[in-house]
């Protein structure tokens, strides 16, 4: 096997590797997350949702209309539990195909290879580029779609190969949360219908009946019971999106999987359901996991921040140890993104562009997937594949030449 001589990073890339110089500048990346404030091009309305009243104080672009909730201590769980939920090595290809057989001739390699926990009553954050795969993974945790390769355990049990009508009792457990509020409500149904449904599906009766469970979950979502009999064009977008939070919580689930839940949403909307769901975590002991771009909302309501490129998890942490000291060059880029009120220039952090585009998942760079863009790749980063090793306690790194190692 061929030896690699790893020459001590100096802060400059190698000679065979292209500057970018991690040049500073105000222009954010078109190809990073959102970093929470609205588009430019689609004025914000400002206005609060009629469904929650408003706290009279003007949006700051950030989802933090209360301070960050402490993190869940990782002496929570008991001894020797299991987490909740465990994925190991999961695999999601999509086949592309030609010719009138249909013959497979490519892959679409949305997740390739990644590894989790979720324990129970946390919330695990997981952000990344468009395309990294992130909804593609909440999909297969729920089993939407089928794992190519891989295993997801709940509570102990693989159900990465269970059939339709062995997941269906596993529905009241696992629920999710669509990012679109409009898409995803039938508009021919009236509210009382949707929210109803999860308890016509599995066939439960709840006491005091269904029309009475569907106006408490109403009214635990910050909606009026007087809502029950009316359609979703009635609503705002912050209205439909508690309905589908009313929809997700009918049955109780232990966990729920959030896609981009306030994307679509104005930015004086997102803080109120951010918090909504936040609540409702603290008071019905929930899991999460929580899909988005915005930085500051995962950063607002996770435990732990699991960083995508695609197809790969290259850094997973805890919320503090990876917004205070991202180690993936990835990671520090994104973070670079993310505005801070800072106003000493000399104290801000430096803004990192990434140059050229990201590459096709059909076919990916070899080994680190990030080094066609990475400022510190050398000649192992393009042969050999990081593997994801534990820098600092509970804080992993897939990366030949982490940053910020030892706090520095």
């Amino acid at each position: 096997m061929e030896s690699y001589a790893v020459e001590p990073h100096t802060g400059r890339p190698d000679a065979g590797q292209p500057s970018t110089g991690r040049p500073s500048t105000a222009q954010p990346d078109a190809g990073q997350p959102s970093t929470g404030q609205p588009d430019a091009g689609q004025p914000s309305t400002a206005q609060p949702d009629a469904g929650q009243p408003s706290t009279g104080q003007p949006s700051t672009g950030q989802p933090a209309a209360r301070p960050d909730r402490p993190r869940r201590p990782e002496a929570a769980r008991p001894g020797g539990q299991e987490p909740l939920l465990t994925v190991r090595g999961l695999v999601k290809h999509f086949p592309i195909t030609e010719g009138l057989l249909r013959r497979q001739v490519a892959a679409v390699r949305a997740v390739d290879g990644i590894d989790f926990t979720v324990d129970a009553g946390e919330t695990l954050g997981v952000v990344g580029e468009s395309g990294c795969g992130k909804t593609t993974t909440g999909r297969l945790v729920l089993r939407l779609e089928e794992p190519t390769a891989g295993s997801i355990e709940f509570e102990g049990r693989d159900i990465s190969h269970l059939s339709r009508g062995a997941m269906r009792p596993l529905r009241r457990d696992l629920q999710m949360i669509f990012q679109d509020p409009f898409s995803s409500l039938n508009p021919r149904h009236t509210v009382g219908t949707i929210v109803g449904a999860p308890f016509r599906l599995q066939g439960m009766k709840p006491p005091g009946g269904v029309k009475h469970a569907v106006q408490e979950l109403l009214e635990l979502c910050g909606l009026s019971p007087e809502h029950y009999n009316r359609y979703p064009h009635e609503f705002s977008g912050g209205q439909r999106q508690r309905i589908g939070v009313a929809r997700a919580l009918a049955l109780r689930p232990k966990m729920i999987v959030a896609d981009e839940p306030v994307s679509a949403l104005d930015v004086s909307i997102q803080a109120q359901v951010v918090n909504l769901l936040d609540d409702l975590q603290q008071e019905l002991g929930l899991t999460y996991l929580i899909i988005a771009h915005d930085l500051s909302v995962i950063r607002h309501v996770s435990d732990r921040v699991a960083v995508m490129y695609l197809g790969k998890i290259v850094e997973i942490g805890s919320r503090e140890s990876v917004y205070a000291g991202p180690m993936h060059p990835y990671t520090v880029a994104l973070m670079s993104a993310v505005p801070t009120p800072e106003p000493d220039p000399s104290r801000r952090r430096e803004r990192i562009l990434l140059t050229g585009d990201v590459p096709s998942p059909i076919d990916p760079p070899p080994a680190c997937r990030f080094h066609t863009r990475c400022w510190k790749a050398q000649r192992i980063c393009r042969e050999v594949e990081p593997p994801l090793r534990e820098l600092a306690p509970g804080h992993r790194v897939a990366c030949h030449f982490p940053e910020n190692l030892g706090g520095s």
